[in-house]
């Protein structure tokens, strides 16, 4: 019997040319650098000798090797890779860096975030009507009341002054926004949470649980369906619930909106892993930016600074998400380099960020920046369709601590998620107790 043809819609990996392979090109690749905080040094040699760079991706932490992608640093090239899903597919290889099972891929592209312009668009716009801004904004007031709460509990239940902000308020107050956005019951928040953990922190052998192995004895990928079916089998009960007893949130609007089964699954793992996740990262972030720059900090408090430039800054130097993967669609060149069609392409938000072509003196914070085209919620047809609810939330969070609490001052170091994909902050120690500064 011959062997059967190969799907042409699946990239296949390509040897890489020796040439790609050029000596001093620096790693930014291995989830561990991330671990001691942004290679900025690494991302600066990057984008001034090598904009388009080879990165071999080894075996990491019992995490199988990859055929290996190329790196884009520059903002301008960032941008292009993005805006140009014609050359550069979230479809053909889904959007994380590791290749997906090929026996998976069809079940990723079912979510919008892994599909391309027309049909990404068809989905996107189902979306927006339950994502509208105007739904988010009636969450102004409850989302400040919360941030108010929770930082008078850190607060009063600090020892010795005081707290893990992650542990005692961000994690809290991302999650609990999220959850009466999309009206999930309080009995079952926690769910959301533990899905998230299990999701993002796959890299990171503190942050998340032991990895379930396939029958091969390799890591089992948490996105695969094989271990979504308890997250997916609640987003059905969910819908039919909101169905008999509709509400004014997310999730009725979805049950509502005319998505099938599989689409309406994938868009509750969508929301409640990026939804969570973006500004459960981006908050603690900003915080710790704040504390390493207290002249800064202080054009906040005194309102030099506006809060919503000051959220666009914070943003800029801590992106939530750290990188992006596209496949080439078709052979092409980006920055001089020649691009083969299967080839992985790799964003790196955090390094366009601090493009010297872009931004005046990138590595100061400077909470007044104007203009700040940052790209921490993307950009193209893939832009963050929670951008809005993301910034109400940080900007809300940020205003009640100048208003209520001491100006930021670590008392132990951070620590930081053990993720080549996430720009987590798993411990946040700060004072919490104190005259405001």
């Amino acid at each position: 019997m011959e062997p059967a043809a190969p799907d042409p819609a699946v990239p296949v990996p390509l040897p890489v040319p020796v040439a790609a392979r050029l000596p001093g090109v620096p790693d930014v690749f291995d989830p561990r650098l991330y671990a001691a905080g942004l290679p900025h040094e690494r991302y600066r040699v990057l984008r001034e000798r090598y904009p388009v760079a080879w990165q071999e991706e080894p075996e990491v932490q019992g995490w199988p090797a990859g055929p290996g992608f190329w790196a884009v640093t520059r903002h301008a090239d960032v941008v292009r890779v993005l805006r140009d899903h014609t050359a550069y597919s979230s479809w053909l290889g889904a959007t994380q860096i590791r290749d997906p099972d090929p026996a998976d891929l069809p079940f990723l592209r079912r979510t919008m975030l892994n599909q391309d312009p027309p049909e990404h668009g068809r989905l996107r716009r189902l979306v927006s009507r339950a994502f509208t801004p105007a739904r988010v904004d009636a969450f102004a007031g409850r989302a400040r009341e919360r941030a108010r709460t929770l930082l008078a509990a850190a607060r009063d239940g600090a020892e010795d002054g005081a707290a893990d902000l992650v542990r005692t308020v961000t994690d809290e107050y991302a999650l609990l926004n999220l959850t009466d956005l999309l009206g999930v019951p309080a009995a079952d928040r926690g769910l959301l949470l533990e899905w998230t953990v299990r999701v993002i922190g796959y890299q990171d052998p503190e942050d998340a649980p032991a990895p379930l192995l396939g029958p091969d004895g390799k890591p089992l990928n948490p996105r695969s369906p094989a271990l979504l079916g308890e997250m997916f089998d609640y987003a059905r009960e969910l819908a039919a619930y909101k169905r008999a007893h509709p509400a004014d949130d997310v999730m009725t609007a979805l049950a509502q909106g005319g998505l099938d089964p599989a689409e309406l699954e994938m868009f509750f793992f969508l929301l409640t892993v990026a939804g969570n996740d973006t500004v459960r990262s981006a908050a603690p972030g900003g915080l710790l930016a704040l504390a390493r720059d207290p002249d800064a900090y202080r054009t906040l408090a005194d309102g030099t600074a506006p809060a919503d430039r000051a959220v666009e800054e914070l943003l800029r130097v801590h992106p939530p998400v750290l990188s992006f993967r596209r496949t080439a669609a078709r052979d092409t060149e980006l920055a001089g380099t020649r691009i083969r069609a299967g080839d992985k392409v790799v964003v790196f938000h955090a390094s366009a960020n601090h493009d010297e072509r872009v931004f005046t003196d990138p590595h100061r914070l400077d909470l007044g920046r104007a203009p700040n085209p940052h790209v921490s919620f993307g950009d193209g047809p893939h832009v963050c369709l929670g951008a809005h609810f993301a910034r109400l939330q940080l900007r809300t969070l940020y205003e009640e601590w100048r208003t209520a609490m001491p100006a930021p001052e670590l008392t132990a170091e951070p620590r930081r998620l053990v993720s080549n994909f996430i720009n987590g902050i798993t411990r946040l120690p700060l004072r919490v107790s104190g005259p405001r500064r």
